[in-house]
């Protein structure tokens, strides 16, 4: 009997992603959850953000393949079953990643969150562009490395930092709690793409956020909780930072009462800074599942011990 690949991929419409996998796949069966009724026969699933002790039910599961780079909502999951897990890597992600991050860079340079306030008052200040010239990207996995290389090569001072040592020459790399201050203490523009792990939730907390450059600005794509949001608001209000733009929260939808809706100095978006690349993710699925079944190593396997 055929095994059997689960998608457990809550409120989403998986049709795009069932059909390209069919093309790679022929003669496989794909089944959705909640809608399955082979489960024993389930030995590959796909997941994101899944309810947990979901893969409790698939006794013949071989393993786990999360649908996008981050893998802490499956970490979560106290019924994880003890296969191997891998991730996703995208070069197609880094790329949407620059191109968000190119162009909040370009709307804070241009004063554009100043003057779409102003434009709420009906107020009429011109005013110079900022001087942003330092940059400092927190967190060197796949997309912090391609993202300080893109702002070094486009005539940004750029420093990076990682909790643990990286061998990287590119640009000038910082390590542990020291080289946050070293980091980050001189940076115009401070990008946070840290991995949500034990050791990373509340991370930028207020001691954290005092050591920035006053008036620095903080731009989040990586998780949500990695930011103390009483903190941050609390750095905006007391000016420690000029602006901040979020596109993760600790709550996914953003709760209409939160007060970053209406601060005068916070940018929000949707969650879609990077956004997982339907036939790429297929490509590596289609390949960790031939893998799996080969009794292979799999492709961008995740250390559980560290949490990436």
């Amino acid at each position: 009997m055929m095994s059997s690949i689960a998608l457990v991929i809550p409120d989403r419409d998986l049709t795009p992603l069932v059909a390209a996998l069919q093309q790679r796949l022929p003669g496989v069966s794909i089944q959705q959850w909640p809608e399955i009724k082979q489960p024993e026969r389930v030995e590959f699933a796909v997941v994101w953000k899944q309810p947990a002790g979901s893969l409790k039910g698939f006794p013949a599961l071989k393993a786990i393949q999360s649908y996008g780079a981050g893998v802490d909502s499956i970490l979560r999951d106290p019924h994880l079953p003890a296969v191997p897990l891998s991730r996703i890597v995208d070069p197609k992600l880094a790329a949407a990643m620059i191109d968000y991050l190119d162009t909040v860079v370009a709307m804070y340079r241009l004063r554009l969150d100043l003057f779409a306030q102003q434009q709420r008052l009906g107020q009429w200040r011109p005013k110079g562009r900022r001087k942003l010239k330092q940059l400092c990207v927190l967190g060197l996995g796949e997309l912090g490395k391609a993202v300080a290389t893109h702002f070094a090569a486009a005539g940004f001072q750029v420093q990076g930092w990682a909790r643990t040592p990286k061998a990287w020459t590119d640009v000038t790399t910082y390590s542990g709690e020291e080289g946050f201050a070293a980091a980050a203490a001189d940076a115009d523009l401070v990008i946070c793409l840290l991995p949500l792990t034990a050791a990373t939730e509340g991370y930028l907390n207020a001691q954290r956020l005092a050591q920035l450059k006053p008036g620095a600005i903080l731009i989040n794509v990586a998780r949500g909780a990695i930011v103390d949001d009483r903190a941050l608001l609390a750095a905006l209000d007391q000016e420690q930072l000029a602006a901040a733009c979020l596109d993760v929260f600790q709550q996914e939808p953003l709760p209409a009462e939160h007060p970053f809706w209406q601060h005068p100095k916070v940018t929000v978006t949707p969650h879609i800074s990077a956004v997982t690349n339907i036939e790429t993710a297929a490509d590596q699925i289609a390949e960790n599942y031939r893998r799996s079944q080969a009794v292979q190593p799999l492709l961008h396997p995740v250390v559980l011990e560290q949490g990436y």
